[in-house]
């Protein structure tokens, strides 16, 4: 398997040159073909390994080429495109002790003047960063020519105050995850209870501490977080259709101003697929143990300006398998009951590029879900929960003026969470509950380069959110309680945050967050963040950002007649603040790692207090997180990320206790290797156990903590053709059930089996 390092492009008198840089200069085997205006080369047995980023794309590198990408098609092929103005460029390809050289010839043939504005991979606004201008002489006979090279991946870090972590499509597939949450759990600070078998969402996804109601969730950087905040009525990662996941971005910090004022966790951005040069049919076929099946099927292409990407997902397990005694949801088999899950989603997106300068773009998906819930199972809990989702944005992006170094960004969205839980109280009595939850959202953001060494981005975001709550029980006891409630609220947001590179080393960030809400009136969000380039190897970061989260309109209005819990017209929003202070270090050119501190003030935190919503309290978070990557050689990596949090409650009568569901530490060690279609990959999974704070069983008390355990899955992908694979999982290799959180278990070895396909 040959590895490319690096993308380069180099300005030439006939043209355009772009160069692969390889390992050892290895030379892997090219076709060649085109279509429209369109050319392109297809790298067999090679694998893109670029310093940061899954993709190379640079739009208009010279007059006549519109654009060109380099990216990865599967794990072991690499694509280069090459898309001419008017018609199909010239391209002679050359092996060089660099890799492969691919010099474009212009119709014309004449002298190209080199464009003011250097190009960056997948940069849209000129980086504050000074380009790397190479003045070497390209012949020793003639000293005035002199070359600029375009380096496509020049930083090996994101040049921002707090870390960004990215899982890129190819590391979503070794993991095979089946869920966004599966996802995430591959990502350094967080904690996620409620992934795979037994998976509940009362058990909580924590980042840095914090629940998900205290993270901003995004699709294609707009919102997707409901207005609801009792834990049935949260984000729900585990029916995000993975198969449209082109990567995931988290963030944190300055992030707050531009997407959140509750952001005390962290951002995390889900980037769907977009359709391909090359019409592409991708699918999965796949069965494994507890009956699980997994079908997914999506097609991408471009015809011109067009491009489209369309995709179904359907998955369902019974998740009957043995428990021990005292597991949450036991029954008289011996079994866990009401685990089961089905989810199927549909997902697309286009875009038209109306011109040069101007692109519209629609993405949409929608979920069905149906599961049981099992956290409260003693006896045994068989409620039910459907849920169903839309959201459909539609976003149109402008280059303002004569240059890329402002761009106009308007994005129009709507969002609908329906959430219903039914089912039998002990056989007796019944009762069920519908949150209804609606969204339209407004946002316009400009980017705006206001000089070589400074950055603007500002906006506003307007949304108008709607809650239809309905409540009926049959219980004697709760038939005064049965209503339905219709509450709405808006909320605007004007936002800036300026980047200013001090100079060639020290940058600092500035952002401010003024939100206007119709329930909680109006109040100011500030951040501030720094980075000093040390030197090329080492950087120091820090940031600081004033949060808000108010309460969700069901904790407000609407009795919750599952849990039997109160609202709350009186809560009051959560406050606070949240901070971090890190290193990264590039130890070798295979080696990098960050290590960042964290922490946050979190007062009036929202939690039950004798069955009712309250303003509980303050909370004091600190922790370490700590990154590590190592390309050992092109075929092999390895990874490691650690987490260490210390969640404490500040008052009340758990004052001095960690938060509940909250380990102190969480940790993940990976290694794959992969060449010619072959992989292998092992991950070992570590969770020191957490508080059991609600529902325990008898001689239990709340400051128990569940065991501590070790997994380990493996994964391997064996090629059947060059278009066909089979997938094979292993998870829990070493056959020993064990307490993921508070009760509920995860089961012996289990297995996966499946076809994948693209064509």
């Amino acid at each position: 398997m040959v590895e490319v390092r690096a993308v380069q492009l180099n300005l030439t008198p006939d043209g355009i040159e772009i160069i692969l840089e390889m390992v050892d200069g290895k030379v892997p085997q090219v076709f060649t073909s085109s279509y429209d205006q369109t050319f392109l080369a297809d790298i067999t047995d090679t694998v893109l390994h670029l310093p940061e980023g899954s993709e190379f794309h640079s739009d208009n590198p010279v007059e006549g080429i519109t654009s060109v990408t380099v990216k990865s098609v599967d794990s072991n092929h690499v694509q280069l495109t090459v898309k001419g103005a008017v018609e199909v460029p010239t391209v002679e390809v050359k092996p060089s002790e660099r890799g492969l050289i691919f010099s474009v010839i212009l119709p014309s043939k004449t002298a190209v003047v080199p464009p003011d504005t250097p190009l960056e991979q997948e940069s849209e606004i000129p980086p504050v960063i000074e380009p790397q201008i190479d003045a070497e002489p390209t012949d020793e006979g003639n000293k005035d020519d002199i070359e600029q090279v375009i380096i496509g991946t020049p930083e090996i870090f994101p040049q921002t105050s707090t870390p960004v972590y990215v899982i890129p499509q190819e590391e979503i597939q070794k993991q095979g995850a089946n869920s966004a949450a599966e996802v995430l759990r591959g990502l350094p600070g967080f904690a996620i209870n409620d992934v795979g078998f037994g998976a509940d969402i009362h058990t909580g996804t924590y980042y840095r501490g914090h629940s998900i109601n205290q993270s901003v969730f995004l699709l294609n950087g707009r919102t997707i977080g409901t207005n609801i905040s009792t834990y049935h009525g949260a984000t729900d990662l585990n029916s995000i259709p993975v198969d449209a996941i082109e990567r995931v971005e988290l963030s944190s910090g300055t992030s707050s101003t531009l997407y959140g004022s509750e952001a005390f966790g962290g951002v995390v951005n889900i980037i769907t697929k977009q359709g391909q040069e090359v019409p592409q049919l991708n699918g999965l076929v796949e069965y494994g143990s507890f009956d699980q099946s997994n079908y997914r099927v999506s097609y991408g292409g471009s015809s011109g300006n067009f491009n489209f990407h369309l995709g179904y997902e359907e998955y369902e397990a019974s998740n009957r398998y043995r428990i021990p005694v005292g597991a949450a949801n036991r029954d008289s088999e011996g079994r866990l009951f009401n685990g089961d899950t089905a989810t199927s989603n549909y997902f697309g997106s286009v875009t038209l590029e109306l011109n040069s300068r101007n692109t519209l773009s629609l993405d949409a998906y929608k979920i069905s879900s149906r599961r049981g819930l099992l956290y409260f199972g003693f006896p045994l809990q068989r409620d039910r929960l459907n849920h169903d989702a839309l959201n459909v944005g539609l976003s149109w992006k402008t280059e303002l003026g004569s240059s890329d170094n402002s761009i106009l960004r308007t994005t129009l969205s709507y969002n609908q969470d329906y959430f219903n839980t039914y089912g039998p109280t002990q056989q007796i009595f019944y009762r069920t509950g519908t949150l209804n939850s609606e969204a339209i959202t407004a946002r316009v953001e400009h980017q705006w380069s206001t000089s070589a060494n400074n950055q603007l981005t500002w906006g506003f975001d307007w949304q108008n959110s709607s809650l239809n709550g309905e409540v009926l029980s049959t219980n004697p006891q709760l038939i005064n309680l049965n209503e339905t409630e219709n509450r709405e609220r808006t909320q605007i947001a004007l936002f800036a945050l300026d980047t200013w590179r001090i100079s060639k080393t020290l940058q600092a960030e500035l952002g401010l967050r003024q939100n206007f809400n119709s329930e909680f009136d109006s109040y100011l969000n500030p951040s501030i963040g720094v980075r000093w380039n040390v030197n090329r190897t080492l950087a120091m970061r820090g940031s600081w950002a004033s949060v808000q989260r108010n309460p969700g309109l069901d904790q407000l209005y609407v009795f919750d007649t599952v849990h039997n819990w109160l609202p709350n017209p009186d809560l009051e929003p959560e406050t606070g603040s949240s901070w971090t202070a890190g290193v990264d270090i590039e130890f070798s050119e295979n080696l990098i790692g960050q290590l960042t501190y964290f922490g946050s003030h979190l007062d009036n935190r929202l939690g039950i207090r004798n069955g009712k919503w309250e303003n509980i309290g303050l909370v004091n978070t600190h922790g370490l997180e700590v990154a590590l990557r190592w390309n050992i050689t092109p075929e092999f990596s390895t990874f490691f990320n650690y987490t260490y949090t210390d969640a404490q409650i500040e008052t009340g009568l758990d004052k001095g206790l960690q938060l509940g569901l909250i380990p102190y530490s969480v940790g993940q060690l990976g290694i794959g290797y992969s060449s010619a279609g072959w992989e292998v990959n092992l991950l070992a999974s570590y969770y020191s156990g957490s508080r059991r704070a609600l529902f325990n069983n008898p001689g239990e008390i709340n400051t128990d903590f569940s065991p501590s355990w070790l997994n380990l899955d493996l994964s391997g992908r064996i090629p059947i053709t060059r278009n066909l694979g089979l997938m094979v999982y292993l998870e829990n290799l070493a056959d020993v059930s064990y307490e993921k959180a508070n009760r509920i278990y995860q089961p012996g070895l289990t297995f996966r089996i499946g076809l994948q396909s693209n064509f």
